[in-house]
């Protein structure tokens, strides 16, 4: 075998090596996981098995219910059931990267009397299932917390308070604001803890016009600990086209991100409940980009 043959061989080999499919440590880059509750199986043993069969790597589960109630409506403070949601995730080999406190999308983490139990709360059910992000939205504060004032203040108080639980844990907890990328970063370092990063979702920057690319890269891959990859409901992700998530990897590829991408939304309106063909179509398309390997591009020898 002559030289020139030799090469072209060593050549093909690497173009045929996966790139952006794997982080430094040799492990998948981008695993891609589910909300229990939008699927419609909050704290439901089945959603284990309908991730299994849709082809995805985790769930998103919830905390279950909160209304006004001083505690969430949680199957976990009962033994038996943290058991079999534990056995059961490992049999199905599906995972849960992340707990979510979807009830403060409804009642306000800022005014909330019980708020520091109900993290609590979160946090004890994240070490049965080993999960290591809280997702913390604040779409249920009335108050504008968006400005300089004493609900701001508070807020951050409390989130900073909440954050340093977090950090004894070992864990995260991500929020979910309605902030740009610079009013982010200066919630963050006002907030001043460890525990607390953003939760990211596309959603909130293509509904405010904003670039959803330059927002990332803004923001950069510290500041974010986990990511809501879809938009409003309307269409599933293949036909959204106001989300370029090819464009969305190379993003992250640059910025060196990797972790959880969780579907939230992004189903057809016209056939909302049809939670196999949605979930399942979004959890193709999104292994499709950001599990294939990459091929090298060379110039023939």
């Amino acid at each position: 075998m002559n030289v020139k043959k030799i090469i072209s061989l060593i050549m093909l080999l690497f173009m045929l090596l996966p790139l952006g499919a794997q982080n430094s440590e040799g492990k998948q880059r981008y695993k891609i996981a589910a909300c229990d509750w939008m699927m419609l199986k909050r704290q439901k043993i089945g959603s284990f098995q309908l991730m299994k069969e849709l082809g995805g790597d985790g769930i998103e589960m919830d905390m279950g219910g909160l209304g006004k109630r001083d505690t969430f409506d949680n199957k976990f403070h009962q033994p038996h059931f943290c058991k079999l949601f534990k056995e059961t995730a490992q049999e199905q080999h599906i995972e849960v990267p992340s707990v979510a406190m979807s009830g403060f999308f409804g009642q306000s983490f800022l005014t909330h009397h019980n708020y520091k139990a109900l993290v609590q709360d979160c946090l004890n059910t994240m070490k049965v299932m080993g999960a290591q992000v809280a997702f913390l939205p604040l779409g249920g504060i009335k108050e504008d917390w968006t400005v300089a004032g004493d609900a701001r203040q508070e807020l951050v108080s409390r989130l900073h308070e909440v954050g340093e639980m977090a950090v004894k844990d070992g864990v995260v907890i991500g929020i979910r604001t309605p902030l740009d990328a610079g009013g982010d970063i200066k919630l963050l370092k006002e907030i001043n803890s460890k525990g607390i990063k953003i939760y990211y979702s596309f959603q909130n920057a293509l509904e405010n016009g904003r670039d959803l690319c330059k927002e990332l890269k803004k923001l950069g891959k510290d500041r974010i600990c986990q990511i809501h990859c879809t938009d409003t409901d309307g269409v599933t992700l293949p036909y959204n086209t106001r989300l370029d998530m090819n464009a969305v990897k190379h993003t992250l590829d640059k910025m060196g991100w990797s972790g959880w991408l969780v579907i939230e939304r992004s189903r057809n309106k016209d056939e909302v409940r049809n939670v196999k063909k949605n979930f399942g179509t979004n959890v193709a398309y999104l292994k499709q980009i950001f599990q294939q390997p990459q091929i090298r591009n060379y110039a023939p020898i």
